[in-house]
């Protein structure tokens, strides 16, 4: 690409004149250590063209697959539900595309209004009476619940389940980490978290409990019996909630659940290659002033005209830096219009279809796959949209031979669970058919029964 820049030969020597050196070799002398400098140009090649870029980038494009090239039953936290049409057209307005903070009220009540809108709906769709206007993504608001834990109670030691989402418990132990605490992991037994250890985990010394629904594995917990674990203790309890199938299960406000965070992508924002997405975080009144990000708040002008401004900041940015609970720069309000147009498209009724359509299929899948000779059911827990198998072939094999016949079977589960080597997660969404299931049936046994019995080896 071009190596232009703005800077004359004129404008360097009037800035290196003001700071009194001669050259910009001069400066770096001062600065940099002779030990750490390259001493030699980068082995960068040339420059492209334009039309040389776009050609370049248009065959590496080439490689990727998207969820329209194959039929996909790859979830793992990121799925292929089907976005309306109206969610594209509002976020493509500029009023919504273009700005960044809201921080004039009096020329943003357009943006204001739909982070008020988007909290209502989260709200409503937790059960919890107190929403933030988005976070980045759901494994930084599993790890930021955490950090409101330990600065509300003062404790440093965190219990997980191993059902957390492993990208979130990534998350958790970093940000831990950082301020010496503790992250206790608690192990599954059938598929969920293991009740017995969980309880025997948490302790007047345990600042956060946190689960998943449904945890990673598919499996819907219980979770008012994880919540009530933890009542004896200081421990903030915190879910981490799948949104879509909240139309059906009973929601963490009435679980005894503090906190709720999740990742929205299902809300109306496509997969795009992972990204980007926004994580929604809800909580009880009394963690209304330590949650981050920002809140939006309904008011009244002078004229008594109903108004919407930022509220209750605990950004560093709006309030002194040794008070402030969080750092979080923006939020991912774009992709949060999504999630409440989407949202508001499928209305109450619409997401409990939704939920049930998925429960229809998934049951229908479950049963159909494990009816193949070679596969199994990895645990016997109600299960939403997602499932894990077990088969008795080689998992990337398999998987290999499926996408060789355009199908991608789901996610290899030994790639983050060494218990479960031969574990396939396997996802489905509405835009799954009954004829689409069954064609992974007939792939997937096929590629199991050949990895099973390969050409020359007898059974």
């Amino acid at each position: 690409m071009s190596s232009y820049t703005s800077t004359t030969p004129e404008d360097l020597q009037a800035m290196l004149a003001a700071i009194g050196v001669g050259s910009l070799q001069e400066l770096f002398d001062r600065q940099i250590p002779a030990a750490v400098r390259l001493e030699r140009s980068l082995d960068l090649p040339t420059g492209m063209s334009e039309h040389e870029v776009y050609a370049h980038l248009r065959a590496l494009a080439a490689r990727n697959t998207s969820a329209e090239d194959e039929l996909t039953f790859l979830g793992a936290g990121m799925y292929d539900h089907y976005v309306p049409a109206v969610v594209d057209m509002l976020m493509e307005r500029s009023e919504f595309l273009t700005p960044y903070t809201p921080y004039q009220p009096e020329i943003s009540q357009g943006g204001l209004q739909v982070m008020f809108e988007y909290q209502t709906a989260i709200s409503e769709l937790t059960a919890l009476p107190v929403s933030n206007a988005s976070v980045y993504e759901g494994p930084s608001a599993v790890a930021a619940a955490a950090y409101l834990a330990k600065i509300a109670n003062g404790k440093q030691k965190v219990v997980v389940s191993r059902g957390v989402h492993p990208h979130a418990r990534a998350a958790l132990r970093t940000t831990v980490a950082a301020y010496g605490g503790e992250v206790v992991e608690v192990g599954l037994r059938d598929g969920v978290t293991d009740a017995d250890a969980w309880a025997a985990a948490i302790d007047q010394d345990t600042g956060a409990v946190i689960f998943a629904q449904p945890n990673f594995l598919g499996a819907v917990e219980d979770a008012a019996a994880l919540a009530g674990a933890a009542k004896d203790s200081p421990a903030v309890v915190v879910g981490s909630y799948d949104p879509i199938p909240l139309g059906i299960l009973k929601p963490p406000g009435e679980c005894g659940v503090d906190v709720a965070v999740g990742e929205g992508q299902t809300l109306g924002n496509r997969l795009d290659f992972g990204g980007p997405s926004f994580g929604f975080f809800a909580a009880t009144e009394a963690y209304l002033r330590r949650m981050p990000g920002r809140i939006a708040g309904e008011t009244r002008d002078v004229d008594g005209r109903r108004g919407f401004v930022l509220t209750l900041q605990t950004r560093e940015q709006h309030i002194r830096r040794e008070k402030a609970t969080s750092n979080i720069c923006t939020a991912q309000a774009l992709n949060a219009l999504a999630g409440v147009v989407y949202l508001s498209w499928l209305g109450r009724r619409g997401l409990v279809e939704l939920g049930e359509l998925l429960l229809q299929r998934t049951h229908y899948a479950r049963a159909a796959l494990t009816a193949i000779d070679g596969v199994e059911a990895l645990h016997d827990q109600p299960v939403v949209r997602e499932f894990a198998l077990r088969l008795q072939a080689p998992v990337d094999k398999v998987i290999a031979r499926c996408q060789d016949a355009g199908i991608n079977p789901g996610f290899a589960l030994g790639r983050e669970y060494d218990e479960h080597a031969d574990g396939l997660l396997v996802a489905i969404t509405e835009q799954r058919s009954k004829a689409d299931i069954d064609r992974l049936v007939d792939v997937l046994g096929a590629a199991v029964a050949a990895e099973r019995h390969p050409a020359g080896v007898s059974a």
